[in-house]
């Protein structure tokens, strides 16, 4: 696959630096990953567990790794990341190395120097966590038909909806909630971004809900939120652009799913060369075999597709297709 793509030197050594991470300080906590969630309790990291893999991270660099360097970021490109986000989904240890890079991309896009101020350099600094607010119980993968609307009161936006699978919210410092501020334009012009503070009186968590892997996102209620006007994140109306840019960044960041599947087949093979019935390996009938390399090459071509689109995303293409 690198013959194909341009992964240099400094690329190669930062993954294998996330490859020892992830076997050496994420792998290790699985098993009281997978207690908790057969407990019933989230398949979460406790504060204690994050505190500690968060100053490790710091300690070997493995922070801020997208962000401009003039935020105290590393500044990679995607096509290195995508290999950083494999590694990381190799485990089911929910693990991504801080700060959660879509909300800050959309941060670097839209927040003025007041707001890079107040909520930018703090996150980029993992001082604080965030959230954002789009899909609804009717407008999920159809962000355009969002029914939350915002209407001006005075110096004040007044927030009235619901949303719903948001994740992070519960410990979240700030959210970015996404609203209507023009039914007439919708999504051209009518969206807007705004920046709502951890207990800001109308935002209502309503409920967790469980979701796939022991993880869960949440259902939230806005009752007559009021948000100053300086909450606005970039220019009124013109939210949706940027939200679409900060949902392209986290698409390409599920190529940890590839990670996931490669750790499958592994497994898959450890096991055919051990599982012995009627006197034979599984790794020696030929059927087991084809579904072992059919496995590998739908692998490898899921890989490929994934590298295309962060080359693409690196030469400033327009990759929402892809991603």
């Amino acid at each position: 696959m690198d013959g194909m793509f341009k992964v240099t030197e400094e690329q190669t050594m930062l993954r294998d630096l996330v490859k020892k991470f992830v076997r050496n300080e994420l792998m290790p906590l699985e098993k009281n990953i997978l207690e908790r969630f057969a407990s019933g309790q989230p398949a979460a990291l406790s504060d204690e567990e994050n505190k500690k893999l968060f100053k490790q991270c710091k300690d070997l660099g493995l922070w801020a790794l997208d962000v401009p360097e003039e935020v105290g970021g590393a500044n990679l490109p995607a096509v290195a990341l995508v290999g950083v986000n494999e590694e990381l989904g190799y485990t089911c240890v929910p693990f991504t190395f801080p700060p959660d890079s879509p909300n800050l991309h959309m941060l670097l896009a839209t927040a003025n120097p007041e707001q890079r101020k107040k909520y930018l350099e703090p996150y980029a600094a993992g001082e604080t966590t965030s959230a954002i607010a789009i899909s609804e119980p009717g407008a999920g993968g159809d962000p355009a038909g969002m029914k939350t609307k915002a209407v001006k009161d005075g110096e004040h936006w007044v927030i009235n909806g619901r949303k719903i699978w948001i994740s992070r919210i519960a410990k979240a410092d700030f959210t970015i909630v996404m609203a209507v501020t023009d039914t007439n334009l919708g999504a051209r012009g009518g969206i807007t971004a705004f920046l709502v503070d951890k207990g800001t009186p109308g935002l209502v968590i309503a409920r967790a809900i469980p979701m796939l892997a022991g993880q869960r996102t949440y259902e939230v209620v806005f009752e007559d939120c009021r948000v100053h006007e300086s909450q606005v994140l970039g220019r009124l109306g013109a939210g949706f652009a940027p939200m679409q840019l900060r949902l392209t960044v986290r698409r390409l960041q599920m190529g940890s799913c590839i990670g996931m599947a490669q750790r499958a087949l592994d497994m898959m093979v450890e096991h055919v060369g051990q599982r012995v019935t009627f006197g034979q390996k599984l790794a020696d009938r030929q059927a087991i075999q084809w579904w072992i390399a059919d496995a590998a090459t739908k692998l490898h071509a899921c890989r490929l597709m994934v590298m295309d689109a962060a080359v693409k995303q690196d030469e400033g293409r327009d990759v929402r297709m892809e991603a």
